[in-house]
């Protein structure tokens, strides 16, 4: 089963040590040894870094460990191929240009790649239903709504797609245009946010440790989003099947819940 990760912050923040407890489960603790991708966004652009390596063995991956990039929205994702070839084209996260902006997305979840319908504006470039999924879901967003729309017609758009992609199969998504992230739970997501006063967390995946209180300010707010929780000493929020979360710098600004599903089967990719 693929992993995700997310952040969402009101200043500046590096991920360094959720996403070093991430890759842990690349190949190490986990068996998501198919690739592992990361986003960064950065005033308008991206950093991304992505390899087909086992993040828990990927040169990347460890060198990000080291090199402590700070963004306010950052999206993760390890993968465990299901569908499509290991490579590049099919490693999330993915990333396409709508309303002059950069919009990332990862996607945990397996459907029948034919059900989904054709996109109608972006084009995949590899053979995942993962990124045919972003793609009819970005075309339906541009062809639905517009750069001035307010947020709670973008997410209750966003909401009825994602409960379509939903019914589909397993269809855990993180998206973001740099601004707002977009979470939406079909089976399995997990969020914390830190603020003052900040305490220590400690990885599940690895023998790391941080006091929080020593690194931000009293200002700080930082929320984490992990297919499972990363800490195994701190209070994380189970998301609720159907339910979709927004976050803007560290917030939940809109949340909004669709009919769950039962999935007979909820493998991924």
């Amino acid at each position: 089963m693929c992993e995700l990760l997310a952040m969402s912050a009101n200043v500046p923040t590096d991920i360094v040590f959720s996403f070093s407890g991430l890759i842990r489960r690349g190949g190490q603790t986990g068996p998501h040894s198919d690739g592992f991708g990361i986003c960064f966004y950065e005033h308008n652009g991206v950093r991304e870094f992505k390899d087909y390596l086992a993040s828990a063995e990927s040169k990347i991956a460890q060198f990000l460990t080291t090199y402590p990039i700070k963004s306010k929205v950052v999206i993760s994702h390890i993968r465990q191929a299901n569908v499509g070839q290991v490579s590049l084209q099919n490693t999330h996260p993915f990333q396409r240009e709508l309303w002059g902006k950069p919009w990332t997305y990862a996607h945990n979840g397996q459907m029948p790649i034919e059900h989904i319908p054709q996109p109608s504006e972006f084009t995949p470039i590899g053979q995942t239903d993962s990124e045919k999924l972003f793609c009819w879901l970005l075309s339906t967003l541009k062809a639905k709504s517009h750069p001035d729309a307010t947020l709670d017609e973008v997410c209750s758009l966003m909401l009825s797609v994602c409960s379509q992609a939903n019914q589909l199969g397993v269809s855990n998504i993180l998206l973001s245009d740099g601004n707002y992230l977009f979470v939406f739970c079909s089976n399995r997501l997990s969020w914390i946010t830190r603020r003052s006063p900040f305490g220590e967390a400690k990885l599940c995946d690895d023998d790391i440790k941080v006091d929080f209180s020593s690194v931000t300010t009293e200002n700080d707010v930082v929320t984490v989003i992990a297919t499972t929780p990363l800490t195994n000493n701190e209070h994380w929020h189970e998301m609720k099947p159907g339910e979709l979360r927004v976050f803007k710098e560290g917030e939940s600004v809109w949340q909004g819940y669709s009919e769950p599903v039962i999935h007979k089967k909820t493998a991924d990719l």
